[in-house]
């Protein structure tokens, strides 16, 4: 039996980025055309490796510092969400250099809500698996302050639901501006305890 099924979903690649350092407050995101990825995401992203040492997001299960797999290799948002949280806080776009973005996509609905586990597959075959929704932090307020200070005050309660996933690399291959992604599902149930 499949255990992941492609969907007619597919999810056109509009901007590819990488955050060079953690040096600053403030994200820093070079822009690419393309994105070769191997098992720990894109060689020269400050989220890269196959293992990272756990944050406050999984202090419930890792004390912080704590060496994890890393499932946060690539942050991923949808061209549709950031349209609205734009309209939200009041600025003609969202820059996905302000949010940290790796890969901004076009075309999947309710992005943000993707399904644990699924996958987006590329062209050639890259592909990468949804680890789960990325939470909205300070730090693209603090990114966005310079040219959009009221806007960034509203960023966080804006994104709320709405800030795209985090992925990792199951198959390395070759992002490229204008691939289309297809978007593959598990198949099993959602869990409902208690049936």
């Amino acid at each position: 039996m499949i255990a992941l099924a492609p969907t007619d979903f597919t999810a056109e690649i509009t901007w590819l980025g990488f955050v060079p350092h953690r040096e600053r407050a403030e994200i820093e995101t070079r822009p690419l055309t393309e994105m070769a990825l191997g098992f720990g995401g894109f060689a020269e992203d400050c989220h890269s490796g196959e293992t990272r040492p756990s944050c406050s997001r999984v202090v419930a299960q890792h004390p912080k510092g704590t060496e994890i797999a890393n499932v946060r290799q690539l942050s991923v948002v949808s061209e549709e969400e950031m349209a609205q949280i734009a309209a939200e806080i009041g600025v003609e776009r969202l820059k996905p250099e302000w949010l940290g973005a790796s890969v901004v996509v076009s075309g999947i609905p309710d992005f943000s809500n993707l399904t644990p586990s699924a996958r987006l597959q590329g062209p050639d075959g890259a592909t990468l698996v949804i680890d789960m929704q990325n939470l909205p932090c300070q730090f693209p307020a603090k990114t966005m302050k310079p040219e959009a200070p009221e806007a960034a005050k509203r960023f966080k309660a804006a994104a709320e639901g709405v800030r795209g996933v985090t992925a990792w690399v199951e198959r390395p291959g070759c992002l490229r501006l204008g691939d289309a992604l297809r978007l593959h599902l598990p198949t099993q149930r959602e869990w409902r305890p208690g049936l």
